[in-house]
């Protein structure tokens, strides 16, 4: 594990990635824990302020496309769909199942999936993890 290369890399990128790392673990523990409870009402909010943290810095990171949004940055707009829709259904509409597929959908496709794409080889995350 080479923490150099991340500590180099522009302060967006250290910052899209740590609030992704906290999104997910926020995500593995409320997936676990008791729904509807403070915690979870806690968690859930510390999630949906760093899947926005998450979006909102991945449209100032252009490097895979040389300064211009690339396929990976389809899913902004998918995060923003999902933040709004989660919330929406549990606050307004007091729909927990709708509320229960929108925040899967955010940790799976706009987390989960585009994380994959971080660790792929010549991407920052795969030097730092793997080395290279």
């Amino acid at each position: 594990m080479n923490l150099d290369l991340f500590l180099a890399a522009p302060l967006v990128i250290q910052i899209h990635a740590l609030a992704a790392f906290a999104a997910l673990g926020s995500a593995a523990w409320m997936l676990a824990a008791p729904k509807g409870t403070f915690s979870h009402r806690t968690f859930g909010r510390a999630f949906i302020v760093m899947m926005a943290t998450v979006a909102v810095t991945a449209i100032f990171i252009r490097q895979i496309n040389d300064g211009a949004f690339s396929f990976i940055h389809v899913f902004v707009p998918l995060t923003a769909f999902g933040i709004f829709g989660g919330l929406r259904a549990i606050r307004f509409k007091k729909d927990v199942k709708a509320h229960r597929n929108a925040m899967f959908g955010l940790v799976f496709g706009a987390l989960t999936v585009p994380g994959l794409f971080a660790f792929m080889p010549g991407r920052l995350l795969h030097q730092v993890v793997f080395g290279g």
